[in-house]
């Protein structure tokens, strides 16, 4: 009777797809853990094969992939990586997704369209997901789209100790890239001390993706180093505009700080020729060594998903990693 009683000894297995294997070591070391050993290849007509070499059996199971270019084969294989887990009997699956893909289309802008963030959260429900884990969701309503726990982190913390630490004697103001940004720059500005608060106003057409006008600012920026807030850069358009009107209106310098660098087409051209003084992000997405110039720097994202993942597996509490700040 006595072998009987007590709760069985819960098992944390880390597993990762191929799309951002340094991320995954790194975020294996912070665990004391190992990835788990697979086979995975990919077929001559581009279909996905993924088998674990352990057993999974009653595991509490972590599956990180980067959703990176190409983008739909990263997802793909995350998905085949959670039903084969998912068949296998393994207790519990969380879904280790750093950015999650296709976050863009969260809302129809018009008739007819699509709303493929739901899609994704749909899709890994249907594979067999418990859990999903992310960090800095472009709307925050996302977490909404699937139907179970959604681990919202934020890199906030981590930029802006960065900053603190690299520019505590420089008088910042913190700059939205546009008004819908606001709310996310409100919570840097306090984060840094309490710096003024300003906004890029400007306009996009629907009919053109990747393509925006900055306007104008709103708020003071004159002789300030302006720090440029934003979840993601994908082709550096937007951005590098928005650099060029701050330096324009008098600002001091002006730094970039955002979470995910997506990095398509002429994004590192223009990061690199815009006037910025350092370009700012996490390794939630691969950056590889042809897309970094001297003032880039990237900063670990590792530890925070490692915390997270403790929290999550010991039944502990995600949000008090944040300290109100989340």
């Amino acid at each position: 009777m006595s072998a009987m009683s007590g709760q069985p000894k819960k098992n944390l297995m880390f597993f990762s797809g191929r799309a951002h294997p340094e991320l995954a070591e790194q975020v294996a070391k912070e665990l004391d853990v190992t990835v788990t050993p697979q086979s995975a290849y990919s077929f001559a007509n581009g279909e996905i094969f993924v088998r674990f070499e352990e057993s999974v059996r009653g595991c509490d199971a972590f599956v990180l992939q980067a959703h990176s270019a190409p983008i739909n084969d990263a997802i793909m294989e995350q998905l085949i990586m959670v039903d084969a887990l998912k068949r296998a009997s393994a207790k519990r699956i969380t879904v280790v997704m750093p950015f999650w893909g296709y976050a863009r289309q969260d809302k129809k802008h018009r008739g007819r369209e699509p709303i493929s963030a739901r899609l994704i959260a749909d899709m890994f429900k249907t594979a067999g997901a418990d859990r999903i884990m992310t960090v800095d969701l472009h709307t925050a309503q996302i977490q909404g789209f699937f139907d179970g726990p959604v681990d919202h982190l934020f890199a906030l913390p981590v930029l802006a100790e960065h900053i603190k630490q690299r520019y505590s004697d420089a008088d910042l103001a913190v700059v939205s890239p546009d008004s819908g940004r606001v709310r996310l720059a409100e919570r840097w500005a306090e984060t840094l001390g309490g710096t003024p608060l300003a906004f890029i106003h400007k306009t996009r057409d629907p009919l053109k993706p990747n393509e925006a006008k900055a306007n104008r600012v709103v708020g003071e920026i004159e002789g300030r180093t302006c720090v440029v807030i934003d979840d993601m850069i994908d082709t550096g358009g937007t951005v590098a505009k928005t650099v060029e009107v701050l330096l324009k209106e008098g600002a001091k310098d002006v730094i970039i700080a955002a979470t995910h660098g997506v990095l398509s087409g002429p994004a590192v051209e223009r990061l690199s020729s815009c006037g910025a003084r350092e370009v700012i992000f996490t390794d939630t997405l691969p950056i590889p060594d042809e897309k970094r110039f001297p003032t880039m720097t990237v900063l670990p994202i590792a530890p925070l998903l490692a915390e997270a993942i403790h929290q999550v597996f010991d039944d502990g509490s995600v949000t008090s990693l944040f300290d109100g700040n989340a």
